[in-house]
């Protein structure tokens, strides 16, 4: 089964509370953990208003914009200049899943589901 699966073809259980977007061990950023229970919108980026602040090279004041569904965490680009990136790939808007690599600026984070 490809990585990239309609959300009603999943094999892990909606019954997960929330989503977790997590840098690796070596990252430029630091050690960063950000969680977001389902029903719930974010922010991401270098300005103390966003709901999770990464102050990091080439992040944008207000980054991204993360929503968080049961079964789905959808990130919309918020016209950052350095841009969003899934998997390597530039996004304006997309649906990601576990195990997918988020970059903002240098700064990737790989999604999780708890």
């Amino acid at each position: 089964m490809s990585p990239r699966r309609d959300a009603l073809e999943w094999p892990w259980s909606p019954a997960g509370v929330m989503w977790i977007l997590q840098t690796q061990p070596d990252s430029e950023a630091g050690a960063l953990r950000f969680r977001i229970p389902h029903g719930q919108i974010k922010t991401i980026g270098r300005a103390p208003r966003a709901d999770f602040v990464l102050d990091a090279p080439l992040v944008s004041r207000l980054h991204c914009r993360l929503t968080a569904r049961p079964r789905t965490l959808e990130i919309v680009d918020l016209d950052s200049t350095n841009g969003t990136f899934v998997n390597d790939r530039p996004v304006k808007r997309a649906t990601v899943v576990p195990g997918d690599c988020l970059r903002i600026g240098r700064v990737e984070l790989v999604v999780r589901h708890e």
